[in-house]
């Protein structure tokens, strides 16, 4: 396939709010269940590994129409509880037999006990993390709680989840950590060739399909780019940083490429790699992705950092690795996580002589042209005075 028929599959799963492919993949197979969960970071083997579908929701995007979701919250938080109430009210995701809400902020910690007050019948977790990585506390906390949460799926799927079983699933989701590991690196490579706003359908795509199903896909993507001849153009290399929970209009994506910059390093769609190393496949599954988590996963507001002297090392680590010219900050209005940190990041990348911008948006953003006049003065001070 080629990449235009590629992203065009994906877009049009990027477009479609009422998540006809999970519903064609739970319809194929009499008593398949889905399981929902919202961004950050999910166990998703442990749900694969009880043959349900792991479905991300990020959100309504800017094509739903919020009526509903706007009486159950302040007008003074993010968008995305909001636009995740209207799927739900709405009967988008009506087939859905479970939702897990992971620690990020309050608002999804509201979000949770919302969705069991609208809908009492279907389970729903609020899943936590740990906030202390010491393998004696943090571990044997994080253990226990992907213990509970195999105890539910077992219950919830009908079926008994193995060592083997998880651990066959281990396997499948390194496969695919390694190829989305593989997209960004080619992206950081070769931007010209590999567009951010291509790599964020792609990305997006493996929300709703079965990972097999994206494993082949991203297969195909890095054979397709490969064979692509596209020219470089003089643009300036930056890296954006805060969209990790409520992700941006695609448009707002295409608007920064279109200033003037390559996009070489974001954390739009973390999900799909918050464990950044294989994860062992030959012990005990529980505890080799507690260890992978405590250890081995991705940096980010919406993680705890022990010490402040730790902030915003992740993101200079990314400046120097990805060879970036300079960082955009742009986080969804009221996301407390990102904008709290946003100044020590900002101290961070002064300290290092890394230029930087920053501006909000909500995910149903409109007006592109100031966002896009914004990036393009910045990519053209960094061409004329860095």
């Amino acid at each position: 396939m080629s990449t235009a028929e590629i992203i065009a599959r994906c877009e049009e799963l990027y477009e479609d709010t009422t998540f006809a492919a999970s519903r064609a993949w739970k319809e194929a197979v009499p008593g398949r269940k889905v399981v929902g969960f919202m961004p950050v970071y999910i166990p998703e083997e442990i749900i694969h590994a009880a043959g349900m579908l792991p479905l991300g929701i990020l959100g309504g995007g800017d094509n739903l129409e919020v009526i509903h979701g706007d009486a159950f919250y302040q007008s003074y938080i993010c968008r995305i509880p909001r636009s995740t109430i209207e799927l739900g009210l709405t009967g988008r995701l009506d087939f859905v037999d479970g939702m897990l809400f992971p620690s990020i902020c309050d608002v999804i910690r509201n979000l949770s006990g919302m969705w069991k007050l609208m809908k009492p019948g279907v389970y729903a977790k609020y899943f936590d993390v740990p906030q202390n990585y010491r393998d004696d506390i943090g571990g044997t906390y994080y253990q226990n709680e992907m213990q509970e949460l195999r105890h539910d799926m077992e219950k919830l799927s009908g079926n008994t989840i193995t060592d083997e079983a998880l651990n066959n699933s281990i396997a499948i989701y390194n496969q695919h950590r390694q190829l989305v590991r593989d997209v960004y690196a080619m992206r950081s490579a070769e931007p010209w060739k590999v567009p951010s706003s291509e790599v964020y359908l792609v990305m997006r795509a493996g929300q709703v399909l079965p990972v097999e199903e994206h494993i082949v896909m991203l297969n195909e993507y890095l054979a397709a780019v490969v064979k692509e001849d596209k020219p470089i153009r003089d643009k300036c290399r930056i890296i954006t940083c805060g969209s990790f929970c409520e992700q941006p209009p695609l448009n707002l994506i295409k608007s920064i490429e279109m200033a003037g910059c390559y996009v070489v390093d974001d954390d739009y769609m973390l999900v799909n790699r918050w464990l950044m190393e294989e994860v062992p496949t030959d012990g005990d599954p529980i505890k080799s992705l507690a260890d992978a988590f405590l250890h081995h996963s991705a940096d980010s507001s919406a993680k705890y950092c022990d010490t402040q002297e730790k902030v915003g090392q992740y993101l200079l680590d990314s400046v120097i690795k990805n060879k970036a010219e300079g960082v955009i900050f742009a986080a969804p209005s009221f996301c407390d996580p990102a904008l709290l940190e946003r100044p020590l990041l900002s101290a961070k990348m002064s300290e290092n002589n890394v230029p930087h911008i920053s501006f909000k948006y909500a995910e149903n953003s409109g007006q592109m042209q100031p966002i896009r006049e914004q990036a393009g003065t910045f990519a053209d001070s960094i061409k004329l005075w860095s």
